[in-house]
């Protein structure tokens, strides 16, 4: 009966009132006793959780440029066409991004493989049946062999 009568009275008083009363703190405090916290240890909890929040979403973030960067990295790497989010999402983060050490090394070690491969004896060794060893051998001899017809010529 008391309830009844409270909410009756209660919403016409507000009305009366025009809400002056703080309805937050009196929210707050239920949100603190519901927890068992002081109302300043409930601010200093949701506060703490407003600053974890925003490291999480820093370091997302982060997380996310350094996926544009290799996305960007790979599409310039096999002429691929660009991608404005990615480039939104690095500059949204700061120029300060670098590929992640690990990725780094991939790369250094696909590159070095590449120059390898686009030589002249990387394009022999994909050729089967090829002695490199052999090929080296008979390129020395034959070097051998000219400097010594040349050191025989008359005319030089």
């Amino acid at each position: 009966m008391a309830f009844m009568v409270k909410h009756v009275v209660g919403g016409q008083l507000k009305n009366l009132t025009g809400g002056l009363t703080e309805e937050k703190t009196e929210a707050e405090k239920t949100d603190a006793a519901a927890h068992g916290m002081t109302p300043e240890e409930f601010e200093q909890y949701q506060q703490q959780l407003e600053e974890e929040k925003k490291e999480r979403e820093a370091h997302f973030a982060q997380k996310k440029a350094e996926r544009a960067t290799v996305r960007t990295h790979f599409r310039e790497k096999y002429k691929l066409p660009k991608n404005e989010n990615d480039e939104t999402q690095i500059q949204q983060a700061g120029d300060d991004i670098e590929l992640p050490q690990e990725l780094a090394k991939m790369i250094a070690e696909d590159n070095q493989e590449e120059t390898h491969k686009q030589s002249v004896l990387g394009q022999l060794s994909n050729i089967q049946n090829v002695d490199i060893d052999q090929l080296k051998d008979k390129a020395q001899a034959t070097l051998e062999d000219l400097k010594k017809q040349t050191e025989n010529c008359s005319l030089m």
